[in-house]
């Protein structure tokens, strides 16, 4: 499932499968606590949060690995200590084990990115 068609993240974890529903689940739920202010859309096939028109933190269930992608460079350099060893992509952490999300992590990216606007790259 890269791609989905589906017109609401409601409509996408519906689809995802069981497996990873409960992981991408508490990622939605992370992003609607600690991103006041932000819009929850669909962009790209995948959740997407943004501010002021302008997508700033997404994420996807792909085929071997849910991706939380961090579309601002200012809070990834922020955070390369402790982005360090972890599996990442061009502006993605890539989780190959739903259990292996580290939602600590995750929900300090969210806080960053929250307390300031930044230009997404």
């Amino acid at each position: 499932m890269v791609r989905s068609e589906a017109k609401d993240v409601a409509g996408y974890l519906a689809e995802v499968p069981e497996g990873r529903r409960d992981a991408l689940t508490r990622l939605r739920e992370l992003c609607r606590t600690e991103l006041q202010g932000f819009d929850e859309v669909m962009a790209y096939g995948m959740p997407a949060y943004e501010r002021d028109g302008t997508a700033e933190i997404a994420f996807a269930a792909q085929k071997q690995y849910i991706s939380f992608y961090l579309l601002r460079d200012d809070i990834g350099e922020a955070f390369e200590d402790r982005l360090a060893g972890q599996d990442m992509g061009k502006g993605c952490l890539r989780f190959r084990k739903p259990e292996a999300i580290d939602f600590d992590l995750v929900r300090d990216l969210l806080r960053a990115t929250a307390a300031r606007p930044g230009t997404a790259c």
